[in-house]
């Protein structure tokens, strides 16, 4: 349990370190390039797990998949970057708060995703520790609210609030479509995919709306260091966030998240002089909390083990049942956080 905590933290930080990147960059240098900085994750995504897939021999060979899953991919490269970008965008119309209450929209996105396509079952823990969760990120937006870091409102604030709302739904798809992805597939084919679409579909629209942009960015080697510093904390993100759902689950990471506005805070009280406050302590130990209780048991999945096919661990032990017995559905349990790679999965009819 407390693994699959800390696993979820380095993922926060990581977050921490791409908001604050960014955040130089756009305050400090005016460089407002979204669409650039993700260009350069994605370039190298492709440089390390699209050739990855490229020298590989037979079925996991990069054109292999491209035969057989080209146009789902192509959907979800496009589904990853506008995400991205609409979040971004956001920024520009609505308030701080503002983004930070309406991004936790991908919570119940990913719950109703998991329920229906991954089929994945919560226990009531699960639903208090979710709620414990949310209540954290409350305290923490009341919190920004009475030091008065709640500006930036823009000219259209319903605008602001939409596009938060439809970038926290296309992460929810994307988180999901992840999960099911390494679980029944590989880490390096979602992530050699992502960098192959990725970048194709960035670099169209950074030559159509952000080429002006990139033109008035004042280069020097602060820039290009803040540059290198976020396409580093980037990488390592997309790179290590299917590790960590494979070991829990898209929900127990969208929930370990929440933390990285607050680790992003706690840096600008030193490096922005940002005003502070008692409740984002209470915040960020509420939202442990939640995490806690969430990771506490195991959820479960519904499934006739016949079709279920070792969708947890494809590599375990498989039982065999009978080609003439009639099985009726079950319930399969299984862990996503705490069991070894060779327990065997406990089948309850």
């Amino acid at each position: 349990m407390l693994i699959s905590v800390a696993l979820g933290q380095v993922l926060s930080l990581l977050i921490c370190g791409i908001s604050l990147t960014s955040k130089y960059l756009s305050e400090d240098f005016h460089a407002n390039t979204p669409v650039f900085q993700s260009f350069l994750n994605y370039i190298l995504l492709f440089l390390v797990y699209t050739t990855t897939l490229a020298v590989r021999q037979g079925e996991e060979n990069l054109l292999a998949i491209l035969r057989r899953r080209w146009w789902k991919y192509m959907i979800l490269g496009l589904i990853d970057l506008e995400a991205n970008y609409l979040v971004v965008k956001a920024y520009q119309y609505t308030t701080l708060t503002s983004i930070q209450l309406l991004d936790c929209f991908v919570i119940p996105v990913v719950i109703l995703l998991s329920w229906f396509f991954l089929l994945i079952r919560y226990k009531a823990v699960h639903f208090i520790g979710i709620v414990v969760c949310i209540l954290g990120m409350g305290c923490m937006a009341g919190a920004d609210v009475l030091v008065g870091r709640h500006q930036g409102a823009g000219e259209n604030k319903l605008v602001g609030d939409l596009l938060v709302l439809g970038g926290a739904t296309l992460y929810g798809i994307s988180n999901v479509w992840e999960e099911y992805i390494i679980r029944t597939l590989s880490r390096v084919e979602f992530l050699g995919m992502i960098g192959l679409f990725g970048a194709f579909f960035s670099g169209i629209q950074l030559a159509i709306m952000e080429h002006k942009e990139l033109l008035k960015v004042p280069w020097d080697w602060q820039i290009g260091l803040l540059y290198v510093g976020f396409s580093a904390c980037m990488f390592g993100l997309y790179s290590f966030m299917p590790v960590v759902i494979k070991k829990t689950s898209a929900t127990s990471v969208n929930l370990s998240l929440l933390t990285a506005d607050l680790y992003s805070l706690f840096c600008g009280l030193f490096l922005f002089h940002y005003k502070f406050s008692g409740l984002y302590l209470l915040s960020f130990f509420t939202i442990l909390l939640g995490l806690v209780l969430y990771s506490s048991t195991s959820t479960y999945i519904a499934q006739d083990p016949r079709v279920y096919k070792q969708f947890r661990n494809p590599s375990g032990p498989v039982v065999d049942l009978p080609a003439t017995a009639q099985v009726e559905p079950s319930v399969t349990y299984t862990s996503l956080g705490q069991e070894t790679e060779d327990e065997p999965h406990v089948r309850v009819a």
